[in-house]
């Protein structure tokens, strides 16, 4: 049966009754005891962990005298002390990248910068910026400048950085990406201005972005903006667009200018060699025409020592055979007849060569085109004949009248 039946003798089973109420020691108008005895139970614990007494509050009661009241009210605010504490406290904790630093103030001055991991910092005391100091961040830059040759440029760089002293990134300037801005213009004004024309357009553009780089570089450790300078680039070196089309014609004339001269260059390289070698050569011709003389005069001085000796001994012979050589050497290349007249003492000369050759020269006018060999026939043999009988005729007939006188 249930405890609010008629009859169930519910009084003794009402839950909302505590043991005293069943044991007939409380009336019926009496509040939920349980809930009174579990907030007792709370402020005995409170006043345990911060040092009250627990038996002094127990004795009031609740719903006694004014004691047990007030340490009923104490009690509940110290719990909500506790738990705004603890939340006060889990409201510090949080966490850095690896990429990032995070930079602490304390009541707004610094105070330390902590590296990556779970941190914790008192919140509203503490103020935490957390920056990423391993990002490469890109700052493009374009402007006109005037060079040392008074020529105008237009430039363009891009300057690659990243943040090396969190610190200093946040505190020392105010805004540290307008520094570097104006810090690149100074920077490329100072090397364009100090450069010519054609050095930035040409060639030089590469040590151009290293001095760049080193003057940004210096302005950033002055302005201690807390940025390293990783790379600069210059993305384009030009001549104004007005002007443009001149520029090119500027920059053709001197590339043909240094195609003429590499040509000159490799036409000298293969000259100057092949110039070398003929001189060389005709320098060793002279030296073995030098050696071939002097053993030739060296050779004939000692041949004539010898002959010498052998004149010496036999002078008659020597002489006839140094004649016999002398004129063996003139006539041994030379067609020529020599006919000894009898009762002279001349040898009569027939110059039966140059008979041949006008005979020749007479047929080849006959048939110029001919390519055969000149041939005598016997027509032609006979007046070579019969010619040569009339000058031995005319040579004895003179011979006869000198003998006569």
């Amino acid at each position: 049966m249930a405890w609010n039946e008629p009859g169930g003798n519910g009084d003794n089973h009402d839950p909302w009754r505590n043991g005293k109420d069943r044991g007939g020691k409380r009336g019926d108008d009496q509040g939920p005891p349980d809930l009174d005895e579990a907030l007792r139970k709370l402020q005995d614990k409170m006043n345990d962990i911060f040092g009250g007494s627990g038996n002094r509050k127990r004795s009031g009661g609740f719903g006694g005298d004014g004691s047990g009241s007030t340490g009923g009210g104490n009690g509940f605010v110290w719990l909500v002390l506790v738990l705004g504490l603890l939340f006060w406290a889990g409201m510090g904790f949080y966490t850095v990248d690896q990429q990032e630093r995070g930079v602490v103030l304390r009541l707004g001055k610094f105070h330390e910068i902590v590296d990556p991991g779970l941190q914790w910092n008192p919140p509203m005391i503490d103020t935490v910026t957390k920056e990423n100091v391993t990002r490469l961040r890109t700052h493009d830059h374009s402007a006109l400048m005037l060079t040392e040759d008074e020529n105008i440029v237009d430039v363009e760089v891009t300057v690659q950085y990243r943040v090396s002293d969190p610190k200093a990134f946040l505190l020392n300037v105010r805004d540290p990406e307008n520094s570097l801005s104006q810090a690149s213009e100074s920077a490329l004004r100072a090397v364009v201005g100090s450069s010519e024309m054609h050095s930035i357009l040409t060639e030089g553009r590469e040590a151009l972005a290293v001095e760049v780089q080193a003057g940004l570089q210096g302005f950033m450790n002055d302005y201690l903006t807390g940025l390293s300078i990783v790379k600069v680039n210059i993305k384009n070196a030009q001549a104004p667009s007005q002007v443009q089309d001149a520029f090119d014609d500027v920059i053709k004339a001197r590339e043909d200018e240094q195609r003429v001269k590499n040509e000159a260059e490799s036409y000298a390289n293969s000259v100057i060699p092949e110039a070398r070698g003929l001189a060389q050569r005709i320098l060793e011709e002279a030296n073995a025409y030098r050696e071939e003389v002097v053993a030739r005069a060296e050779g004939e001085s000692q041949r004539f020592t010898a002959l010498l000796d052998e004149y010496q001994k036999a002078p008659e012979v020597t002489r006839e055979r140094l004649y016999l050589d002398a004129m063996e050497t003139v006539l041994k290349d030379n067609p020529k007849v020599l006919v000894d007249v009898a009762g002279g003492n001349n040898m009569m000369y027939l110059p039966l060569d140059k008979l041949v050759q006008q005979s020749g020269q007479s047929r080849q006018m006959v048939a110029p085109r001919s390519n055969a060999p000149v041939r005598l026939d016997d027509e032609s043999l006979r007046q070579v004949t019969n010619q040569v009988i009339d000058q031995i005729s005319r040579q004895r007939q003179l011979i006869n009248r000198r003998e006569g006188r």
